[in-house]
């Protein structure tokens, strides 16, 4: 007899990172850090100097993703991750924005 297996949660987030972030080659880490947890989304600079990324994926990838984020590469200073919860999950796969 077939099972219908539940359906795993998804959790997605906005955040914003704050600090040196630009110019560090923060960006394209992030990309390698999400792409590395299976996790949905982008990143993008922000005109203030801050970067901007929406995660979307299995709450505790997105968990890991935050605390990567906190530290980010070693060129980079954060100084804040702001973190939004959100419902809207972006499409399948991470991207780079426009800033």
């Amino acid at each position: 007899m077939w099972k219908e297996r539940p359906l795993e949660p998804i959790r997605t987030v906005d955040v914003v990172i704050l600090g040196r972030v630009q110019g560090v080659g923060y960006r394209d880490w992030t990309i390698g850090q999400a792409e590395r947890r299976g996790l949905s989304g982008h990143v993008r600079n922000r005109a203030d100097g801050s970067v901007a990324a929406t995660f979307s994926g299995p709450p505790d990838a997105v968990a890991a993703m935050l605390d990567a984020c906190r530290r980010g590469p070693d060129s980079a200073r954060v100084d804040a991750v702001e973190v939004t919860e959100t419902a809207e999950p972006p499409p399948a796969g991470f991207r780079l924005r426009r800033t």
